[in-house]
């Protein structure tokens, strides 16, 4: 595939980690990156700028030592808020501003934000401008396909963009109606990135190299969005890539190797928290990691009521050396991912 450039900036590959609050923290975006991500998007930061002082707000705002090119994304209703939100994540560090009008969440669309703005095509426009004149730098755009099944816009709000100057689109395959049931569609996506000449990234669904081939072969799509099925597994990036250039399938993580991965990512989690929040933190990620390994809900019942960090790290070796004595007793091979 030819490379995918946003503005000035070329990407690595075409596969992109797509933000999610509460996951895509620096630490995971870093580790994405170095397992192949070709860009990594920051979790959503509210646009409401007196919120930032909470500590929560605050490690989400930290942009250097991010992966370059460093992409910001900012959720919000309002156009002249989300303009100063995205001035103000510019001279942060940010190198490109995402918009989000994909979140289906509650508390996000109750205020008219996320994918409850595909409602109001003249708000999106509005919003588009003011953040596009606002900032020298490339702004991006997330979408899903409509509002509900009978008013999919998302072709509509896509020209929107592209004439107020967004340089690339993401498309989730589901409307806000949807949230995250039922299976994505890729019939909408494929007519928008007809319908339009800046990058179209498909989302929704993208589990495994072969369904990313499909999806790419299904939407004429630029690139890949890639959100749940890296958690837990952020090698997936490096698998799809090597499938997508070769046809073929790395060989299966072996257990030490996914262990390593998994000690990294605590260290790094709880440097980045601090030992209380990097402890609460680390809990969600290690029952992705490990949900496909046998005796992992026992592990986890257990792994949750740890803490601090020396415990946490020498539970999840305790748990690899057990599935490690397992294995060599079955004569076993590999582990799947």
């Amino acid at each position: 595939m030819s490379a995918v450039r946003i503005g000035p900036y070329t990407l690595q590959n075409n596969l992109i980690l797509a933000p999610m609050a509460g996951v895509t923290d620096q630490p995971f975006r870093q580790l994405c990156r170095r397992m192949g991500a070709g860009l990594v998007v920051s979790e959503m930061v509210s646009s409401d700028m007196s919120l930032w002082n909470s500590r929560k707000s605050r490690l989400r705002m930290i942009h250097q030592g991010d992966p370059e090119p460093r992409s910001v994304q900012i959720a919000g209703g309002d156009a002249q808020m989300l303009a100063a939100a995205a001035r103000a994540n510019v001279e942060a560090g940010a190198q490109i501003i995402d918009i989000n009008m994909g979140c289906p969440a509650k508390k996000v669309c109750n205020k008219a934000a996320g994918s409850a703005l595909l409602k109001d095509e003249a708000l999106v426009s509005e919003i588009l401008h003011a953040v596009v004149a606002a900032v020298d730098v490339p702004v991006t755009l997330k979408i899903r396909t409509g509002w509900d099944r009978a008013n999919k816009n998302g072709l509509t709000v896509a020209k929107i963009a592209e004439q107020a100057g967004i340089q690339a689109l993401a498309v989730h395959g589901r409307t806000r109606a949807d949230l995250y049931t039922g299976d994505a569609e890729y019939d909408t996506i494929a007519a928008i990135k007809q319908a339009v000449s800046i990058p179209v990234f498909a989302n929704g669904d993208i589990t495994s190299p072969e369904k990313a081939r499909a999806v790419l072969q299904a939407t004429g799509a630029d690139g890949l969005l890639i959100g749940r099925a890296a958690q837990g597994r952020p090698w997936i990036f490096r698998e799809i890539e090597h499938y997508l250039r070769t046809g073929e399938h790395l060989p299966a993580l072996q257990l030490q190797e996914v262990e390593r991965i998994l000690l990294e990512h605590l260290a790094a989690l709880h440097a980045f928290y601090g030992d209380v929040m990097g402890v609460r933190i680390a809990r969600k990620h290690v029952g992705w990691y490990l949900a496909t390994l046998p005796g992992a809900r026992e592990f986890r019942a257990q792994f949750n009521r740890l803490e601090d960090t020396q415990a946490q790290c020498a539970d999840v070796r305790g748990f690899f050396r057990e599935r490690e004595q397992s294995l060599e007793t079955e004569d076993g091979q590999g582990v799947a991912a």
